[in-house]
Formats: C-alpha cells, structure tokens, sequence
C-alpha cells in the first residue's frame, strides 16, 4: 500500500441545511431521478448505511468526503459527479478511480464495494 494515497468521495450535491433538506425529500419522492447514486448507494434518506461504514472502516487508506461545492473549490476540477478519486497526499493531486458514469451504472452497494476493491486491488492500494 502507498502510505502517500488517500482516497477523496465527492457527492453530487452542495453541503449546507437546506441542500440537505432537499436531497432528502428528492431521495424519499422520486429516487429513480436523484442526482447523486454514491449517496444514494451509500446512504439511506437520513443516514450512513451500516454496511458502508463497515465496509470503510476495513480500508487502510486516508478517505475524504468532500460535497461538490467543496470539491470544486479546493480542487478547482470540473469533473462530471459523483466520483470516487485516489489523492497523492504529497501533491494534493487527483486520479480518478470511479467516474460519474460508472458509478451510476451501479445497481447496488455490494457492487459499489466490489469496484473500489478491484480498483484499489489493481492500483496496488490493497
């Protein structure tokens, strides 16, 4: 494992009360069209799945979850979103490990964990 990787989970969504108000609404009312199936994978319409933060725990890397405004603004990327990217902590600097589209290509979290193990596994992380 590279001590000098982390990984960085960024959301499709910007932070703050009201933003969260309206994602959970938008979660609960009409989930086939929310924007954001990393949260939608990962969390349940209040809370982190147990099975998520299981999962997370069990991995030996730094993690980071950033919102989207967030994510711009430290990383100044236009990156399509959600993804999952693997930071170089020496550099700051991103490569992504899980794009926009395959995340929302993913039908569940067993397949969420099943990809970032395989990625992680073929990066060396793991």
């Amino acid at each position: 494992m590279d001590k000098n990787s982390g990984l960085v989970f960024v959301y499709n969504a910007d932070k703050g009360f009201f933003n969260l108000m309206a994602d959970i609404s938008h979660k609960i009312l009409s989930p086939s069209t929310y924007p954001c199936n990393l949260c939608a994978l990962t969390h349940g319409a209040f809370a982190m799945r147990k099975e998520w933060r299981e999962f997370l725990s069990k991995i030996k890397l730094p993690l980071t979850f950033l919102h989207r405004d967030d994510f711009r603004k430290e990383f100044k990327m236009d990156d399509a979103l959600p993804a999952i990217f693997i930071k170089d902590t020496r550099s700051d600097s991103l490569k992504t490990l899980i794009n926009a589209a395959d995340l929302k290509a993913l039908t569940g979290l067993e397949d969420l964990k099943r990809i970032i193990n395989e990625k992680l596994t073929l990066e060396g992380l793991i």
